[in-house]
């Protein structure tokens, strides 16, 4: 009892340590704060002051097996945003965890690599390895099969502005063009059959 007591109170101040402003205590202790914030329970005050979403993304994943006689074979795209649309949509209580881990785990992807998907920490490398895991982790509880490799494929459709204001003279903005984005392919540990 003392031990869950004393593991939820390290917890608790943690994760406020995170999410206060920035004070002397929070900058000497942001190393062992954010190992345990990131990425299961990282915080923002975006309730109070929500961002929407201003694009669609399909992220999409194939495999890559080499035969024992050594032809390489790739398997065709699937589609992981599909399967958690799909999840939530027919749940009457769908997960926190169920509607966001891809589209988290693809934002920090994002904030950590940048355009050219070079990794440039250690945080960098955990989250390549995390977007790669949860892909492998899919596609094996919903193709099966023996793979050693992953490749996602990103589609950003652009959701156009809403109208200024009703009548003839208001007029959307223009969506921007639909980008395609090809990751690495990555190495992953042994799944499948």
């Amino acid at each position: 009892m003392a031990l869950c007591l004393a593991t939820a109170l390290v917890h608790v101040l943690l994760v406020f340590l995170h999410v206060a402003p920035p004070n002397p205590l929070s900058r000497q202790y942001s190393r062992q704060v954010d190992a345990w914030v990131f990425p299961l329970f990282e915080q923002n005050w975006r309730l109070f002051a929500p961002d929407p979403e201003s694009v669609n993304r399909q992220i999409s994943a194939r495999t890559m097996h080499t035969a024992p006689d050594g032809r390489v074979r790739v398997s065709g795209w699937f589609d992981l945003s599909g399967v958690d649309n799909s999840a939530v949509r027919h749940d009457v209580f769908p997960s926190h965890t169920a509607q966001n881990m891809l589209r988290r785990a693809w934002s920090s992807y994002l904030e950590t690599h940048g355009g050219d998907d070079r990794p440039r920490s250690e945080r960098a490398l955990m989250m390549q390895k995390y977007l790669t895991d949860i892909a492998a982790d899919r596609i094996t509880d919903h193709r099966g099969g023996t793979f050693e490799s992953v490749q996602l494929r990103v589609i950003t459709v652009p959701i156009a502005a809403p109208a200024e204001g009703p009548g003839p003279g208001s007029s959307a903005a223009a969506p921007k063009s639909v980008e395609t984005r090809y990751l690495p392919w990555w190495k992953v540990t042994s799944h499948g059959n």
